[in-house]
């Protein structure tokens, strides 16, 4: 006779409510949390700094385009340094806000920028990022992937220079078909255990986000007849570690192992991230 037959009805009974009166309801109530200004600049060779600000919101918060709207940072005093010269950064579109730019500074390599923002509510958001030396790769190149001879994957070599730390990152776009460059995850990594030697090594391709129109099995890969132009960006320390940390907590969303901790981003008196990116470029035909 089955364990399960052997029970008699009662006892199921009674087996069923010791079960349920385990289960408990648990109502958390989180705190309201307090807008805070987020800030999201960068900086590249030749190119004008630019920055954009917005508010933080709630994490059960609606996100609709007039919650955006509403968040959105207008007529702020945006004040960027770059050791030489001062400048204060325009609205691109005025009274829309969001978006600054600056119109006298160019990204020049060697130079340390400093960033101050002030909102019409008073708050003051400072940050600051140094533009290095690019670090160009010594080749780039195409391999399918095992069983599958029309997909795969961009590969490169890099010859670490022999000075210790140098932080990269690593974009990509297809022509024709990504309106910009993507980074997939894991993009950033340093020369700790690499310095001053060569290796090969390759990444999945970027998705856009909320992407969900290509097949599963294509969607980090490329294909046979891609035209790919690869970003391949160093930065500075105080960047990587912003990225990494923002990769690394991606990675844990829905992970009950994984551990939330805030993102050190160097901004003082808000959220988000200055950087300096100096990138090198090369374009590869997938055959």
């Amino acid at each position: 006779m089955s364990v399960i037959k052997s029970i008699t009805p009662i006892a199921l009974l009674f087996l069923f409510f010791a079960i349920t009166a385990c289960e408990k309801n648990i109502t958390v109530d989180l705190p309201a949390s307090k807008p805070m200004v987020v800030l999201e600049g960068y900086v590249e060779p030749g190119l004008p700094p630019y920055v954009y600000l917005s508010y933080s919101t709630g994490y059960f918060d609606p996100i609709d385009s007039a919650s955006l709207t509403k968040n959105l940072i207008k007529n702020a005093l945006v004040i960027i340094n770059d050791g030489f010269a001062t400048d204060t950064m325009l609205e691109v579109i005025p009274g829309y806000g969001y978006f600054y730019a600056s119109s006298n500074l160019l990204g020049t390599i060697g130079r340390t920028y400093t960033l101050t923002v002030t909102t019409q509510k008073g708050e003051v958001v400072n940050a600051q990022t140094t533009l290095h030396a690019p670090v160009p790769l010594d080749s780039i190149y195409f391999k399918t992937v095992e069983n599958n001879d029309t997909m795969g994957l961009v590969w490169a070599r890099l010859t670490d220079p022999d000075t210790l730390g140098n932080y990269y990152r690593w974009f990509a776009k297809r022509i024709t078909k990504d309106d910009t460059y993507y980074a997939p995850f894991g993009s950033t990594f340093e020369d700790k255990f690499i310095n001053g030697t060569s290796l090969d090594f390759s990444f999945y391709r970027g998705i856009p986000p909320n992407t969900s129109s290509e097949d599963e099995e294509e969607s980090e890969l490329y294909k046979i007849g891609d035209t790919v132009i690869v970003k391949f960006c160093t930065m500075d320390k105080k960047s990587y570690g912003f990225w990494r940390e923002a990769e690394t907590q991606s990675g844990n969303n829905g992970n009950p192992f994984g551990s939330i901790s805030p993102i050190n981003s160097g901004v003082t008196g808000g959220l988000g991230i200055f950087c300096a990116y100096s990138p090198s470029y090369d374009t590869l035909i997938c055959k």
